[in-house]
């Protein structure tokens, strides 16, 4: 399990990080391992909020590295404490893919409501934020 990483200057400024906060006890009632330094952000991005579905696709574009040593073949479930367009979980999980993470899952705490506004942007990205899950397997 690993936590959406804030930028050092948010995580000194606040004093935490909110999704390692949810993370942390979900991962010892799971019984699964927490890593917390298994991704970092590497490039400091202002605020989410605000910004729509563009600009924050833009804002957080290549934010993340993962470390391949803690995630190669691994399935990863990713926190983060809110999902508006999942701009964010979307970078994040790209960085964890790229790092060899066989299957990248992510849960929030809350989502957003979208207006018909932002749900048309989210399209023309290429995001399906209405489309279900699909199962598969034997």
């Amino acid at each position: 399990m690993i936590a959406v990483p804030l930028a050092p200057q948010h995580k000194k400024n606040r004093g935490y990080n909110q999704a390692e906060l949810l993370a942390k006890p979900l991962a010892w009632l799971l019984n699964i391992p927490f890593a917390s330094d298994a991704v970092r952000r590497i490039k400091q991005t202002g605020s989410q909020v605000g910004k729509n579905a563009v600009q924050r696709k833009a804002n957080v574009e290549n934010a993340f590295v993962a470390n391949p040593e803690q995630v190669s073949g691994k399935c990863v479930l990713l926190v983060d404490d809110i999902a508006t367009t999942c701009a964010t979980l979307n970078e994040c999980s790209k960085a964890l893919i790229n790092a060899g993470a066989s299957q990248v899952f992510a849960v929030t705490l809350a989502r957003a409501i979208l207006s018909q506004d932002s749900l048309d942007q989210l399209k023309i990205l290429g995001f399906q934020p209405n489309a279900q899950p699909t199962l598969s397997g034997g």
